[in-house]
């Protein structure tokens, strides 16, 4: 499965109870030794600098251990405003500019990565950090598919890079403090929970083919994917697109989902099976609007739902995730529900903080404990940039952010396959039942964009 079996990856890289890193080094690495002056900055490349990109590099910045070194998108468009302003933002120092990545990665004065491209891109991208030597944070989903995610871990043990995953709720205080509780058996034991990712929605019609904009290497950002023409809507929705994306529940959901596994303690389900559409809208996307699916793991059920037709279900908002309130749990469009012998937990991702309920009172609710919670980012900037120095493995290490990441890529292949019900074999992690399934367990590369067997 890969180059460390499961136990041995799970007894050194094991935590506390709040979560933090029990000693669990990446060893080997000449970078490894290098001392980091108390002063010095580390030296960081953005590569992608669109919406999320753009709030990376300015995050990592607002640090103030960290500066911009390269500015790596496909769109040369962007060059000159984002150096402009990151130079504002650490002393007048300009970033290079490069549309490919790899000019970036031969600086031998560069330390890290942040990758926040399209999902089609992240397993590449990250590979080609860690082949540099070079320490990587790339946005969620990781991968494209199943097969990149092994790829990934194998590449990250091997040039002993620290890689994580955007994943920040496993960096989040009140995360850890339900962790605990969970595992100080308070809420008994688990055998049900139901994630959620319900929010409004809409479609993308129709635009012609055409060239694409002046300075953007169309070719090289459509990458891995199958050869296509520009086209200007593709370009803006990908997220709905098979050859780019698993849908909303690759882009949010998964957030979701990797939150409620590492609560739950649980790894690779026995079996998946995911039925959905697209019912509410028509357009150009190919990914569902509306979806259920269920993961069967030992002993405890996990079922994830989506509908991307209900603006009355709400995000937690920037109101909530920067104070002490609660969410209104039924129209929490981004909620987890935890299902214990001993007690309900209801959880919000990215801030909102989580309640426990009880048996009902006179017809009213009884909580029996609760944690407000705030947006993580920061701390899982915080961790990354610790990870750096001390070469600990991260909160959100690749390791984990794959597993979960294989939920989705499970769930897509059974709705792709008509709802094929697969089981999993957690040594090759391939789904079996199903052929159809199991052909979207890796995709096609096109040249010379390819994951090579041997990373």
């Amino acid at each position: 499965m890969s180059s460390i079996n499961r136990r041995e990856f799970l007894g050194r890289s094991k935590r506390t109870g709040l979560g933090m890193t029990a000693g669990a080094s990446i060893l080997g690495n000449a970078r490894s030794v290098r001392a980091f002056a108390a002063n010095e900055k580390i030296q960081l490349a953005a590569v992608g600098v669109g919406g999320r990109g753009q709030s990376l590099a300015k995050g990592f910045l607002g640090r103030g251990d960290c500066e911009i070194a390269y500015i790596c998108d496909v769109n040369r468009q962007t060059f000159d405003s984002r150096a402009k302003e990151y130079a504002a933002r650490q002393g007048g120092k300009r970033p290079k500019c490069v549309q490919d990545m790899r000019k970036a990665l031969d600086d031998k004065s560069l330390d890290a990565i942040v990758v926040a491209t399209p999902d089609h891109w992240h397993a590449l991208a990250a590979i080609w950090g860690a082949q540099a030597g070079k320490d990587v944070y790339v946005e969620k989903p990781p991968t494209h598919n199943c097969w990149e995610g092994r790829q990934m871990v194998k590449a990250a043990r091997k040039y002993k890079v620290v890689m994580q995953v955007g994943t920040q709720n496993r960096s989040a205080p009140y995360n850890m403090a339900a962790k605990k509780y969970i595992e100080d058996g308070k809420l008994g034991t688990i055998h049900m929970c139901r994630v959620y990712n319900q929010k409004g929605g809409g479609n993308f019609g129709p635009a012609a083919d055409g060239d694409p904009p002046a300075g953007l290497d169309w070719d090289m950002w459509n990458g891995p994917a199958p050869e296509a023409r520009y086209n200007r809507n593709l370009h803006r929705r990908w997220h709905g697109l098979w050859r780019f994306s698993s849908g909303d529940m690759a882009n949010d959901g998964v957030h979701q989902l990797d939150l409620a596994r590492w609560l739950c303690g649980v790894e690779y389900p026995k079996s998946v099976y995911c039925t959905g559409g697209r019912f509410a809208t028509e357009g150009l996307d190919e990914t569902p609007d509306s979806q259920v699916a269920v993961f069967d793991f030992e002993r405890m059920l996990m079922t994830f739902e989506l509908t991307l037709y209900t603006p009355y279900m709400l995000k937690t908002d920037g109101g909530i995730r920067n104070s002490d309130l609660i969410p209104y749990w039924p129209q929490n469009a981004t909620r987890i529900e935890i299902y214990g012998t001993r007690g309900l937990m209801m959880m919000g991702r990215h801030g909102g903080g989580w309640q426990v309920f009880d048996r009902p009172k006179s017809r009213q609710p009884v909580v029996a404990e609760e944690a407000p919670g705030r947006f993580p980012d920061p701390e899982h900037k915080e961790d990354f940039v610790k990870c750096i120095r001390s070469r600990e493995l991260p909160n959100a290490d690749i390791e984990y952010g794959h597993r979960s990441a294989l939920l989705v890529h499970y769930a897509t292949a059974s709705l792709r396959a008509g709802g094929a019900k697969v089981d999993i074999d957690p040594n090759t992690e391939q789904m079996l039942g199903s052929q159809k399934a199991q052909s979207y367990f890796k995709r096609q590369y096109r040249k010379p964009w390819v994951i090579p067997d041997e990373v």
